[in-house]
């Protein structure tokens, strides 16, 4: 439930990347025989569904704090990743790679997660089939199998981020050398080479659009930390637009954010960096601006909803369009109902700020539109009740909590 407040003010730390990097890890912590350590690892949904998929595929997984999980992959792997658990996370494909580099065989049923669009893994399949795997999809399962994967040059279609992780993860085990070309540059990739090269692995030109990898013959479980959850801090950054204010956040790093503080600074935001974080103030009504989403560095897809969330209450028209995933728009009639004056057709949305939006029920249908309707409800005269909060806890911690503490009126009801 979300009430209508006063501007935000504080001091908030952001979680760790549990959702887009800690997912990625906790799979590749497979490829190492022994315990595995990651911290900063808070508790939100898409983490415990990874973690039940480790455990289904043999490993022994456990949350040893508040922020810390443990993978012990010392013994045998199963090699095989459950219909019930993969159908209800994307991110659970990502055990492909790291199960054929160990196991030699991976048995992973088709993906679920967020309904935002067609995201197929033909650019998986063939990286994979280039370094020596076979392929196919059997009853609604993807069945691989390989001798041992050998190095190979692989140019990406898209600069896929599962696809370049999965591929990434599969070479570090790999015979020789493999190259990635128009890879995915997310700061979630770099995160990732780290942990592999910390295991022993030999990574080099992640963040950039050529990776290459040497494989290794064996990797050693190690300790690491999740970097800041970059997807949280553009999220507070927007409902700091939406509600007016002056907040800080730490734990995140502004280069990560840089497409999107570009773009709130054309709104009329000020933000800049702090030793430990960002620091951003927003005194009056923002002025719109196009946004078009772009694989990193342009503006990613999953702010794209919180952005239409802020330009239905900017001053002036824009246009929004959708350049990832091709069914991303479904929450924009929520929005309308709640006052907002957005019109869509195919990629494209034209979004015609109102002054004030009219608290409403509404229903959230993923991670970010979830994220959008709430922020959506700091504009709005009267109560926003956002339905299905559960999509909400997938990749946000304790998102209401930390709302809250910037001054914001804002509850949760278990069951919602």
């Amino acid at each position: 439930m979300v009430r209508p407040g006063p501007p935000l003010s504080g001091v908030v730390r952001v979680s760790g990347a549990a959702k887009n990097s800690g997912c990625k890890q906790l799979a590749a912590a497979l490829l190492a025989p022994g315990v595995t350590v990651i911290r900063n690892a808070p508790p939100v949904s898409d983490l415990d569904v990874m973690m039940d998929v480790l455990r289904a595929l043999g490993a022994a997984v456990e949350r040893t704090g508040d922020e810390e999980v443990t993978v012990d992959a010392s013994g045998p792997l199963e090699g095989e990743a459950p219909y019930e658990l993969v159908t209800r996370m994307r991110a659970s494909i990502n055990v492909l790679g790291p199960l054929l580099a160990r196991c030699r065989r991976a048995r992973v049923a088709m993906p679920g997660g967020d309904n935002i669009g067609s995201r197929k893994l033909d650019m998986h399949f063939r990286g994979l089939e280039a370094m020596g795997a076979d392929l196919s999809v059997v009853h609604g399962f993807i069945e691989a199998r390989c001798d041992r994967l050998y190095g190979a040059r692989v140019v990406l279609d898209f600069p896929s981020v599962g696809a370049t992780e999965n591929l990434l993860t599969a070479a570090v085990l790999a015979k020789g050398t493999t190259v990635i070309e128009n890879a995915a540059r997310e700061p979630e990739i770099t995160d990732l080479a780290a942990f592999v090269n910390r295991m022993g692995g030999q990574v080099i030109g992640a963040g950039t659009s050529t990776i290459e990898i040497d494989g290794v013959e064996e990797l050693l479980a190690v300790d690491t930390e999740l970097m800041g959850d970059r997807i949280e801090a553009g999220t507070l950054l927007m409902a700091c637009g939406i509600a007016g204010g002056e907040i800080e956040l730490q734990g995140v790093r502004l280069e990560h954010l840089e497409m999107v503080v570009m773009k709130l600074g054309e709104m009329g935001m000020r933000v800049s960096p702090t030793p430990d974080g960002i620091w951003a103030l927003a005194t009056k009504r923002l002025q719109s601006v196009d946004i078009a989403t772009l694989p990193y560095p342009g503006f990613a897809t999953d702010f794209m909803p919180m952005a239409v969330a802020l330009l239905s209450v900017a001053d002036g028209t824009a246009i929004v369009t959708e350049n990832v995933f091709d069914a991303r728009f479904g929450f924009v009639d929520e929005l309308n109902r709640m006052g907002a004056d957005i019109r869509t057709e195919g990629r494209h949305a034209v979004v015609r700020g109102v002054p004030r939006l009219s608290g409403a029920p509404v229903r959230a249908s993923d991670v970010r539109a979830g994220a959008a309707l709430v922020l959506a409800g700091l504009a709005a005269d009267g109560e926003t009740t956002v339905l299905d909060r559960r999509h909400v806890d997938r990749g946000y911690v304790d998102f209401t909590g930390k709302l809250r503490a910037l001054g914001a009126d804002v509850t949760s009801a278990e069951g919602e």
